[in-house]
């Protein structure tokens, strides 16, 4: 699976998210508070709204649109009415470059 570079490391404040597109696909960008990189899809499984609008906490993504909350970790739907996980993807950093492994 091919490695894309997506954004500079400093393009994600700590504990933010942003948008990244790639072949017709949305894709959620995130750092974490301890500065480690995480990959989502981009658009909320319930209402399919884009999560760079969202809250995030901790390592929690909130849906803008009916606040459904994800793991952005693992996934893992965490709040209602959000019930399906998101799909995650491989994350690294190469200089000063974030990376994210796209199937």
């Amino acid at each position: 699976m091919p490695w894309i570079r997506a954004c500079e490391a400093d393009d994600i404040d700590a504990e933010d998210v942003i948008r990244f597109d790639y072949n017709d696909h949305t894709y959620a960008l995130y750092r974490s508070p301890d500065d480690q990189y995480f990959a989502t899809d981009g658009l909320c499984t319930h209402e399919n709204v884009h999560l760079c609008d969202g809250l995030v906490m901790d390592n929690i993504i909130e849906c803008p649109k009916h606040n459904g909350r994800f793991d952005y970790t693992t996934g893992a739907a965490r709040g209602a009415p959000a019930c399906i996980a998101l799909k995650t993807y491989n994350v690294k950093v190469e200089g000063n470059f974030v990376m994210i492994e796209i199937d």
